[in-house]
């Protein structure tokens, strides 16, 4: 049913799309997150995140369901939707976190399917096994063998309009998750969960994340929907988005509420250490931290939830409109320089900018050159790559300035770091209308002495002159030999005294 999932904006892999839910009679508009609801514990009740929150799809656990009387009892009688006074699209998990947690459950996929479906849950899941982090690669494949019988397992029921996950496993090894992002591609299943992933987002290793979901999203096909399985930190949310998550599911904001903890969009603050709300959502605009502090402890912990929510789904929207207007990555920058980690992760998101490039709209609104890595974007990498589609005249001038006014060189054209050259008659095109500093860094200098090295290699037989001021040593030493370097300055009282 993979035909459900549409896309209609893209920025980097990052997409806004519309996800079909057959049985909840349902379009979600991605990127979504889904409340984790506890049936045993509710924080907000479901009915509220739906009409205040405007929540249209939330997650639930079908084996605690399953495993409680009263639950499942009524569950089976009242159906799913009834048991949580939600109207909206309900995805249930298996109980594989459990294992994960337990090491062992007592219910098969057959069965919590087939109890999925009895409940009227509206996206099903199997029980795979979410194999953590850095465990032996011998331990990574035998799980990954029980999670694909797990999905065969799952293709050979019938479910009717309810949706399969088909969960992407593979621990650290990259190998292991491309391999089981493109056997989850090649089954009937839906929807593509990226599992044991929060044991690196409870230790801030987002670059070991953004390589685990770069790698299963290599085997997956471009059309997949992607869930990020335990992911909802408003944090790193447009981090997962630029590489090509669309569906999240947190409990975040319910824990993190227990333990006094606020969230924002570059951290987690206690709100014991608060002197001021940095939001102006309702529960913010309210009270004080010190208000807030003086409620009696359920009180507390139901509005520092609705809290946790309303900036994760601010963030959501953020992130919708930076697609729209195509800055999702000078978005994803800000995020980095609110935490280390995040950093951390901004840069291997780069390490694959050829990935996203190959998803990435050729043309946008703008590009902003924030900080160094800009000159890493998959914009820059595209323009390099085309560098030798140009065809080049026998004596060109490449100048960073206005180009002198002479018959010893056929043409001039532009060199603008991170791009490099391109002719004038590009300049009012995307990218090269990009605001970017006067001063550039050393990283966009580099950039750019790179895209000259690509354009001199693909045009041997050109005489090149390149005119510059100030330039790094690192990208002088990326220019050719058979380049003349000078200052225009000198260019122009050589033409002069000619």
């Amino acid at each position: 049913m993979r035909d459900q999932f549409e896309i209609r904006d893209a920025d980097a892999a990052g997409r806004i799309g519309r996800l079909e839910i057959p049985r909840a009679d349902r379009r979600i508009e991605t990127p979504a997150l889904m409340p984790v609801i506890n049936p045993n514990m509710l924080t907000i009740e479901p009915s509220r995140l739906e009409s205040e929150f405007g929540v249209d799809i939330l997650i639930t656990n079908s084996y605690i369901i399953r495993q409680t009387d009263r639950l499942r009892n009524r569950a089976l009688d009242e159906g799913l939707h009834e048991l949580l006074d939600f109207g909206g699209a309900i995805m249930t998990d298996s109980g594989s976190f459990q294992l994960s947690e337990y090491g062992e459950i007592d219910v098969t996929t057959e069965e919590i399917v087939q109890f999925q479906y009895e409940i009227g849950s509206d996206i099903g899941t199997p029980v795979d096994i979410p194999t953590p982090p850095d465990v032996s690669r011998q331990q990574a494949e035998d799980d990954l063998a029980v999670t694909e019988q797990a999905l065969a397992d799952a293709e050979a029921i019938d479910v009717g309009e309810m949706l399969l996950n088909a969960p992407v496993q593979g621990s650290t090894y990259p190998d292991l998750r491309e391999q089981a992002g493109r056997h989850a591609a090649d089954t009937d299943l839906d929807l593509f969960p990226i599992g044991a992933v929060v044991p690196l987002m409870n230790n801030y290793r987002y670059a070991d994340l953004v390589e685990a979901v770069a790698a299963a999203k290599r085997g997956l096909d471009p059309d997949c929907p992607v869930h990020l399985f335990g992911a909802g930190h408003p944090m790193m949310l447009a981090l997962a988005v630029a590489l090509g998550c669309d569906l999240f599911d947190s409990a975040a904001y319910a824990l993190y509420a227990r333990a006094g903890r606020y969230l924002t969009v570059s951290g987690t603050e206690q709100l014991d250490e608060l002197d001021y709300f940095p939001c102006s959502c309702p529960v913010c605009t309210e009270q004080t931290p010190e208000e807030l502090r003086e409620t009696d402890d359920e009180t507390r912990e139901r509005l520092l939830a609705e809290h946790n929510l309303h900036v994760t789904f601010e963030e959501l929207r953020r992130i919708k409109q930076a697609i729209r207007s195509g800055n999702l990555i000078e978005l994803v920058d800000r995020r980095a320089r609110g935490h280390p980690a995040m950093y951390d992760g901004y840069r291997a998101l780069l390490d694959h900018a050829d990935q996203l490039e190959a998803e990435d709209p050729v043309s946008k609104g703008s590009f902003f050159y924030t900080s160094q890595e800009s000159a890493r974007r998959p914009e820059v990498l595209r323009h390099h790559e085309r560098l030798d589609r140009l065809s080049t005249p026998d004596r060109l001038l490449l100048t960073e300035a206005g180009a002198p006014d002479t018959d010893e060189y056929d043409a001039a054209w532009r060199v603008l770091a991170p791009f490099g050259p391109f002719p004038r008659a590009l300049s009012e095109t995307y990218p090269f209308t990009a605001g970017v500093p006067e001063r550039p860094d050393r990283q966009g200098q580099v950039a750019a002495a790179e895209g000259v090295r690509r354009l001199v290699e693909a045009n041997p037989e050109t005489e090149f002159t390149l005119t510059i001021e100030d330039w790094h040593a690192d990208a002088l030493e990326s220019i050719p030999d058979q380049v003349t370097v000078d200052s225009l300055k000198n260019v122009r009282e050589r033409l002069d005294a000619e």
